[in-house]
């Protein structure tokens, strides 16, 4: 099988990479699976801190491996079951994630690809990447969770157009619409990604789950008033400490 979700750790940073040869990198349940369990993998290693994912051959995803639908789509349980399990698995393995992911964006983003690219804290692209989601040419609409994770990051208006006229937008459109956080030549946006990665490591990972869990929070309509309960329970952590002393001692901290 060629279809398959590689990940590599290279010291702090855990690398995804999605590669389905001849069909853009596009997900099979194969993949999602893989992304789940990989997501795991990631959990249960104290050692990281940043997660990037990217695609193979110059594109992150083109969606999902259209090949395999035959398969499983005409049957109401089996599609509920693939969408709830394999996809959802996936993409909410990814949502867990207690460690800042980016994603680095090439060539095809569409479906599969902005919805796991939604799921991601900072998210970067080359000027030639597209996106979008244009399954209504496929005959069936996304999925109420995947739907909701996309209105939520790239809005409504985006994802009006992506699902309702099968539109297929630009990076600078995205960019411009606050879901990228930078565009770059299409040479250097892996490198702008994995210095995004090294900067990221070199932090507290206190602060960045702490501030990945309070923006998490918010962004599903939670009030700061109901984060309070524990919000400063850091307080005698040795992270915190070491930034505050360091910071005093004009050195730089080690976390």
């Amino acid at each position: 099988m060629n279809d398959q979700v590689v990940l590599q750790i290279d010291g702090a940073v855990a690398r995804l990479r999605f590669v389905n040869p001849g069909k853009f990198n596009a997900m099979s349940r194969r993949m999602w699976r893989e992304l789940a369990q990989h997501m795991q993998t990631i959990a249960h290693s104290p050692a990281l801190r940043v997660v990037v994912l990217s695609g193979e051959g110059g594109h992150f995803c083109a969606g999902g491996d259209i090949g395999e639908y035959p398969d499983f789509r005409f049957d109401e349980a089996a599609l509920r079951d693939f969408h709830e399990n394999d996809v959802w698995g996936g993409l909410g393995a990814l949502l867990a994630c207690e460690l800042p992911v980016i994603a680095c964006i090439e060539g095809h983003c569409m479906g599969a690809g902005v919805e796991m690219a939604s799921c991601c804290d900072l998210r970067v692209a080359g000027a030639s990447a597209r996106f979008g989601a244009p399954i209504a040419r496929l005959g069936f609409p996304m999925a109420p969770r995947e739907a909701e994770l996309v209105v939520r990051e790239a809005g409504l208006a985006t994802a009006r157009e992506m699902l309702l006229q099968a539109a297929v937008l630009d990076a600078p459109t995205l960019l411009a619409r606050g879901f990228l956080n930078a565009v770059l030549p299409d040479a250097a946006v892996a490198a702008d990604a994995e210095d995004r990665a090294r900067r990221v490591a070199a932090l507290s990972p206190l602060a960045a789950r702490l501030n990945k869990r309070t923006v998490r929070a918010l962004s599903h309509g939670q009030r700061a008033a109901d984060l309070l309960a524990d919000a400063y329970s850091y307080a005698e952590h040795p992270e915190h400490q070491e930034g505050i002393n360091a910071f005093l001692g004009k050195r730089t901290p080690v976390f």
